[in-house]
């Protein structure tokens, strides 16, 4: 990359760093030693005498923090200018007066229909022309001047009014920031940003590659969004949009979070990702989060449901470096699936306590009361269509109960892992272009199947950028990196060169930051890395395809490769590439040319684990059954429905049940233990 348009902070992740505000608040300041129990409430869909009920009923739960707000600003402006908080004061304070802390809301997601008659400029415009229009969410340009402004404005109203409330104990940003914006707006912001990247014509043509078909500009005028084409976008264009497009919402994002700041620079401030979503940057994100927070929706009826899940926690407790906040979780059935299945009784129970078990220190829901009307009237609530009798209430109540009681020994307590599994935004969303060897390569399905193979295996893993310090780990793994800067690929040597050990997949190294493959189709410093002398094509497989390898099948992907005879550990068998290396291992660098079927992958890489001298949480664990030690606590979950018994040496106290554990201990279907030495 030439010093002409060295990256700017619209690119680089700055690992460690925090924004500067003194004394900068944590969820900490929020928990008070407390796991946070509650969710979203939206007492605006009910009539008032409802609200007495509903803190009846939070209070026989254990409710102890609600958000409010998330999408009332039609509510709170219903026209331009005018202002009736009176409701949300009579809220504040029946929260205040039963003990619940309030997580308040900028009511930004959800513009008022207003906003889009009064400044059409303010909705967002597809790639091919169409406005979204109001009537559902997340109906706002983030480059509209008119939507940024009236933000703002109610931001600063709710700011000022409610910042010296007590029950006030967090912000809760907007909601899911997701929106992209084609439109003439986001175009001209589109080109300040190119130009600040950039700084000249010349160095945006060298790194949009537009000598291919003709596409050199000559003017900052003629560069548009990727519109519709007539054919293939340019990739390298649209990368820089959905770099562009992540940092324009997270603009927003940060003007609200100064204003809300600047009147209580004591309380944290949050806004909630979605899992491994698409659009946002989440490592960039998470540096402008004082609590990191997401939303985790795992289907039921997915045997891998609990490893999604894993994932998913695993990844946003590594973005939080630490407690994390689960901002939104089903009780019962969403309603987005083609069939929305409930949890079975129990489900609910089990994967709150997974999420506390992998560092989460506030375990909430969407929603508080089932809605009775509206898009979502078949989405569950913590009190269901059934009310305080219905078993989704009955079971809200017993896990507060039981949250209550293990929070003084859990909250802010830390978890430590040994692997590193390596994920990028970048890498991501430069892999996932038209015209690219196999569309049946989706790097969510590779991250997910490598995170599963050392979940099965019994691991503690963490995620981590690749330009961030690798140094405490002894093992990590990147499933797949189609993208890496020189930085990176040097950060990864130089983890190899003082002494860890790195496994990595296919199609990592390919191509540089701005989408230019590197010479011989890998970096060559990795190939020299992994005793690769000569990458001679990709061969990927077809859907169900598979290929013979040493003791094992891969799927999806294979390679023909030249390498040095001392680093061959297993080979292809039969077809095209028989007798050509597989699976390279140099020292303590290893690459696999393929996606082993699940369990030979999980048995490759526990053996690579092994010789990193990385053990698992707990020996001869059964299938299904996880062991997580956050602390001096090990949490053991049964993601079957049938009871086991497991051998836990030693003795031990379940801080559910108070009972003594002594060598061996019982879990029933779905069942916990938080065990304490």
């Amino acid at each position: 990359m030439t010093a002409a348009h060295e990256p700017t902070s619209t690119d680089k992740p700055t690992p460690g760093h925090k924004p500067p505000r003194a004394h900068r608040p944590t969820l900490a300041d929020a928990t008070r030693g407390r796991i946070l129990f509650g969710g979203d409430y939206n007492p605006e869909q009910w009539p008032e005498e409802t609200w007495q009920d509903d803190v009846r009923l939070m209070r026989e739960a254990g409710v102890n923090s609600v958000t409010l707000g998330v999408f009332s600003w039609a509510k709170l402006e219903p026209r331009p200018g005018a202002r009736e908080f009176g409701w949300l004061d009579r809220l504040m304070d029946l929260m205040h007066d039963h003990g619940i802390g309030v997580v308040l809301a900028t009511p930004t997601s959800s513009p008022p229909p207003w906003l889009g008659r009064l400044h059409p400029d303010s909705l967002p415009v597809t790639e091919d022309g169409r406005t979204e229009w109001w009537g559902g969410r997340q109906h706002f340009s983030h480059s509209s001047a008119a939507y940024r402004s009236h933000a703002a404005v109610i931001t600063e109203a709710l700011a000022a009014r409610y910042a010296g409330h007590p029950a006030l104990t967090m912000w809760h940003i907007n909601n899911e920031y997701c929106t992209a914006d084609f439109g003439d707006e986001a175009a001209a912001r589109f080109r300040r940003w190119l130009r600040a990247r950039y700084g000249t014509l010349d160095a945006l043509n060298t790194a949009w590659g537009t000598a291919f078909w003709s596409q050199g500009y000559d003017s900052w005028d003629g560069v548009l969004p990727p519109r519709t084409p007539h054919y293939l976008k340019n990739p390298a264009q649209v990368l820089d949009f959905r770099r562009f497009t992540s940092d324009m919402l997270l603009e927003c994002y940060t003007a609200e979070r100064d204003i809300v700041a600047r009147h209580t620079p004591h309380l944290p401030v949050t806004t909630n990702f979605m899992p491994l979503f698409f659009g946002q940057d989440a490592w960039r994100w998470a540096e402008e989060e004082d609590v990191v927070s997401v939303d985790l929706y795992p289907d039921p009826r997915d045997p891998l449901g609990p490893q999604h899940g894993a994932l998913v926690q695993d990844l946003t407790r590594s973005q939080a470096r630490g407690p994390w906040m689960l901002m939104e979780q089903a009780a019962g059935p969403v309603n987005w699936r083609g069939v929305n299945h409930p949890k079975p009784r129990g489900l609910n129970r089990l994967w709150s306590f997974q999420a506390v078990a992998r560092g989460a220190d506030a375990v909430c829901y969407f929603q508080w009361r089932q809605s009775r009307q509206g898009a979502e009237k078949f989405h569950s609530g913590m009190v269901g269509h059934a009310g305080e009798r219905g078993r989704t209430y009955q079971e809200v109540k017993r896990l507060g109960a039981e949250l209550a009681a293990i929070g003084p020994a859990v909250t802010g307590s830390p978890l430590h892992a040994d692997i590193a599994i390596l994920h990028d935004w970048h890498a991501w969303w430069a892999s996932a272009q038209d015209g690219r060897p196999s569309t049946h390569v989706d790097h969510p399905a590779v991250l997910h199947a490598w995170h599963r193979a050392l979940w099965e295996a019994g691991f503690a893993t963490d995620f981590a950028h690749p330009a961030h310090d690798l140094t405490r780990y002894r093992l990590v793994v990147v499933p797949q990196l189609y993208a890496l800067t020189d930085a990176a690929v040097d950060n990864l040597l130089g983890f190899v060169r003082a002494g860890g050990t790195l496994v990595s997949g296919f199609l990592t190294g390919v191509a540089d930051e701005d989408d230019r493959i590197r010479p011989g189709g890998m970096d060559p410093r990795l190939r020299e890395l992994f005793g690769i002398r000569v990458l001679h094509e990709w061969w990927p497989l077809e859907p169900g395809e598979t290929v013979g390898c040493d003791g094992f099948r891969g799927t999806l992907w294979s390679e023909e490769l030249e390498a040095e005879d001392e680093a061959v550990d297993s080979v292809y068998k039969g077809g095209e590439l028989d007798g050509l290396p597989a699976v390279l291992r140099r020292d303590r660098a290893w690459y696999v040319s393929t996606l082993p079927e699940p369990d030979a992958l999980r048995e490759l890489l526990a053996r690579v684990a092994a010789g990193a001298g990385v053990r698992p949480v707990l020996d001869g664990l059964p299938d299904r059954v996880e062991a997580v030690r956050r602390g001096e606590l090990l949490f053991l979950l049964n993601h079957s429905r049938e009871p086991v018994t497991l051998d836990v040496p030693g003795s031990h106290t379940d801080l559910l049940t108070g009972d003594k554990i002594t060598d061996h201990v019982t879990l029933e279907r779905f069942g916990v233990v938080v065990l304490r030495p």
